[in-house]
């Protein structure tokens, strides 16, 4: 590994620790990972493992986009410290395939989530289900009956655009 992968090592783990809680940037971020630069700007886009996408950087805010696969990293033995909701069964379904998470289906969420914050969404086994950005704070998950609590952005079950339009094609669903 070069210097320059070194130092976007550490910059990732040291996001991962501030975003999710001490100790799991080394937890998502092996040291096999490779990096995607932006050639305009020079900084981080993507990081992969083995040709899997676990979490992009957003240029915006500099924190880590979650990936499904990052997530499940993270919530592996149940060690997931920060940034997660957990939700009935009953609407884990509808939440796999990228429906977002109402506040009146959340059983109990971190606390320390802020709006806007990167969060993953598990049942209550404590398996992905999906990941997204909060749009209530921890505390408002809990007390609010109504209302979108979190954006999913990814679902565990969700078709990518790339699966969509081959399936369009070969003759399934049109709509």
């Amino acid at each position: 590994m070069s210097t320059k992968e070194t130092e976007f090592l550490q910059k990732v783990r040291k996001i991962a620790d501030y975003q999710f809680g001490k100790g799991m940037g080394e937890k998502l971020f092996s040291d096999k990972v490779s990096f995607t630069i932006s050639k305009k700007t020079g900084r981080i886009r993507e990081i992969r493992q083995e040709g899997k996408l676990i979490a992009t950087l957003n240029p915006t805010s500099g924190l880590l986009n979650l990936t499904i696969e990052g997530a499940e990293r993270l919530a592996a033995g149940n060690e997931v410290k920060s940034g997660w909701v957990k939700i009935q069964d009953e609407v884990a379904s509808f939440i796999e395939n990228g429906g977002d998470v109402f506040a009146k289906h959340v059983i109990d969420a971190d606390e320390e989530i802020r709006p806007m914050e990167e969060v993953i969404i598990l049942n209550s086994r404590n398996e992905v289900i999906a990941v997204g950005r909060a749009l209530l704070s921890g505390i408002e998950m809990h007390e609010f009956t109504r209302g979108v609590a979190v954006k999913v952005r990814r679902g565990r079950s969700e078709k990518t655009k790339k699966e969509k339009t081959q399936n369009r094609f070969l003759g399934g669903d049109l709509f």
